[in-house]
């Protein structure tokens, strides 16, 4: 690995108790599972934390139930089980779609769903279906638990509210009603971080959500309201535009994703009519 010289730390905890006791008492401490993100940046040398913790043999973070009307994922679950959970297909399917986006077999079968959400990256295919659902974020510390909205996470590119003692236990998702969308722009069929995500839930009050079109994943409460209120489509696509700022990087530029958001926003819409 292109890695500098500096020693690299690695914790493995039995259990989670353990792993949050060490978080609180030697941080900073980077929480590693799939390593499907961590693996890529060091091996390119733009890694900078060096000291990491083992998550994953902690069995406590897996598994996916429904508790009263939610559905709530372990935090290690991965895609390969989001993909075969049989409550995941049943409850979110748009879930299951993005799954099967993300990179190839060897990546669904270690990366994680709640490394998608603390990586934070505003491609992760996962972020806007979580967004359109309203799914809440359970975090961990040794002074108790919190839930916070997946839409309040994150501060800005690739930061979070998520605390140094802190540790994502699972994703909880409640009931979600009304038709789920899900696609995916990006250079390939597979393998490919997108240009432009869209995930959106068709009911009496549309729920709409974008990536790579701005710092973080966005929900589009203008372009809900205009669509919701019988706005035409021209209508809501000039509203769009106006609510979403994309840029101009190495995989796309900023028309190009601000035509394409427009087309999937049309697309979504003849769809589920």
């Amino acid at each position: 690995m292109k890695t500098p010289t500096t020693t690299l730390d690695l914790r493995e905890p039995r259990t989670v108790d353990e792993a949050l006791a060490l978080m609180n008492e030697d941080a900073p401490l980077t929480p590693i599972a799939g390593c499907t993100d961590v693996f890529v940046t060091l091996n390119f040398g733009q890694q900078p934390a060096r000291r990491f913790i083992n998550l994953w043999p902690l069995d406590e973070l897996r598994g996916i139930s429904v508790e009263g009307d939610a559905l709530r994922i372990g935090a290690l679950t991965t895609y390969t089980e989001l993909i075969r959970s049989a409550e995941v297909n049943r409850r979110m399917p748009a879930l299951v779609a993005a799954s099967r986006e993300v990179g190839g077999v060897q990546i669904q079968n270690r990366g994680t769903l709640a490394g998608n959400v603390a990586n934070g990256s505003p491609a992760g295919d996962s972020l806007p279906v979580l967004a359109v659902a309203d799914a809440v974020v359970v975090l961990r510390s040794v002074s108790g638990e919190r839930r916070v909205p997946v839409t309040a996470i994150y501060t800005g590119y690739r930061t979070t509210v998520i605390r140094p003692d802190e540790l994502i236990v699972a994703i909880e998702i409640p009931r979600t009603d009304g038709a789920q969308w899900f696609r995916k722009v990006g250079t390939r069929a597979a393998q490919a971080i997108s240009k432009v995500v869209m995930a959106a839930v068709r009911g009496p009050e549309p729920r709409i959500a974008f990536g790579s079109v701005a710092a973080t994943v966005v929900r589009v409460p203008r372009t809900e309201a205009a669509l919701a209120g019988g706005a035409t489509m021209q209508e809501a696509q000039q509203v769009l535009s106006a609510e979403i700022t994309p840029i101009d990087d190495v995989r796309s530029t900023a028309a190009y994703r601000l035509r394409v958001a427009g087309n999937l926003l049309a697309q979504w819409w003849g769809e589920t009519a």
